[in-house]
């Protein structure tokens, strides 16, 4: 029996592309963006700087492994909805406790399958992100462009996915206490300062300057989150306020509010940067990285000349700013991914060097 199409995309401009529904049957507008990820569907899934956005996976085959309970990087995912080329519903793989589309499901996610997903990915190249609609076939088209016009992607997603509390992430005798401000924060990242002998404090974006001293903490990280940075500005106001009093260390969002914070500007990319395959070059070593990316905004290489902060590494595709750092202050962050979760594992070294920042000021 040949199934019927019962789902379509709406695009921006109009454009109709019809599929077969997974996961949460509802309507849903979002930012359309793609992953050009083989593998780390559920990583992606449950990555909180996906919320609002519907992620294109250009590779063909999804949820072929299924959900595996220890691969989460949140307890409650927030992403947009899941546009792929083929769904796999019975995976093979022994650690699998779930099927995508039951998770999907469970956090009312839509899907959509049967998509040229190669062809949808060149649109978003070529026309930029943009807002999709994902629906029943058989909604009115001019109903749904009156939806996509209506409907905005809200502002502010940070405050979504940070916590409500503190909550701390201790371990016995460790050898640091990282304040962390949770604007979206990935599991793994949790892990690998734990792993190190980090004991990690996870606070809500909102917090005030003043309670993260309290904490005497030996660093503070700033997390990866989703939307523009310039929505956070009161978090990059802490960030300002505590210049040059703790070492600091931000990844992707928290790279961009470091910057922000010492005075550089910010701009949205046309398509951003979603992937496990990014060369960046590090300046200090001349070596290449491959890099784990997930943003849609990018630190403005020219505002960085007004700021005390360097550049350190540099995207090799399109010549982005990858990190930043100022010595005097022992502040640095990049805008890829060392956790990885999903991606490969050449940029961990940037944990162990935040805890060398921590030892030497310890020691100061």
């Amino acid at each position: 029996m040949i199934r019927e199409f019962d789902r379509k995309l709406v695009l921006e401009d109009g454009t109709e592309i019809s599929g077969y529904s997974f996961g949460a049957e509802c309507d849903k507008v979002c930012e359309m963006v793609f992953n050009t990820s083989m593998v780390g569907y559920q990583e992606i899934l449950s990555d909180p700087s996906y919320t609002y956005q519907a992620v294109v996976m250009t590779y063909p085959l999804i949820g072929n492994y299924g959900m595996a309970d220890a691969d989460y990087e949140t307890d409650f995912p927030t992403l947009g909805a899941f546009i792929v080329s083929e769904v796999n519903h019975e995976p093979s793989n022994f650690r699998s406790t779930a099927t995508l589309d039951s998770v999907m499901r469970k956090f009312s996610i839509p899907g959509i399958s049967g998509i040229d997903t190669r062809k949808l990915t060149r649109y978003i190249r070529n026309n930029g992100m943009c807002k999709v609609l994902i629906c029943n076939i058989n909604t009115p088209h001019e109903d749904c462009l009156d939806m996509l016009k209506k409907t905005g992607i809200p502002k502010n997603a940070v405050s979504q996915v940070t916590p409500s509390e503190i909550m701390k992430k201790e371990i016995p005798d460790p050898l640091f206490h990282v304040a962390a401000i949770d604007c979206g924060m990935k599991h793994n990242i949790i892990r690998s300062f734990n792993e190190r002998g980090c004991s990690v404090t996870v606070l809500p974006y909102d917090i005030k300057p003043e309670d993260i001293i309290s904490m005497s903490p030996d660093g503070i990280f700033i997390s990866n989150g989703p939307g523009d940075p310039q929505d956070v500005d009161k978090l990059i106001n802490t960030i300002k306020s505590l210049h040059g009093k703790y070492p600091m260390f931000g990844i992707c969002l928290g790279h961009q509010i470091i910057s922000l914070s010492y005075g550089a500007k910010c701009y949205k990319l046309k398509f951003g940067h979603r992937g496990g395959n990014h060369p960046v070059k590090n300046l200090e070593t001349g070596k290449i990285e491959i890099t784990s990316q997930n943003h849609s905004y990018a630190v403005d290489i020219e505002s960085l000349k007004n700021t005390p902060l360097t550049v350190t590494h540099i995207n090799l595709l399109d010549n982005t700013v990858e990190g930043v750092e100022n010595k005097k202050d022992k502040v640095f962050s990049v805008q890829y991914h060392p956790e990885s979760a999903p991606g490969p594992e050449d940029s961990r070294y940037l944990f162990d060097k935040f805890l060398q920042m921590m030892e030497e000021n310890k020691n100061a």
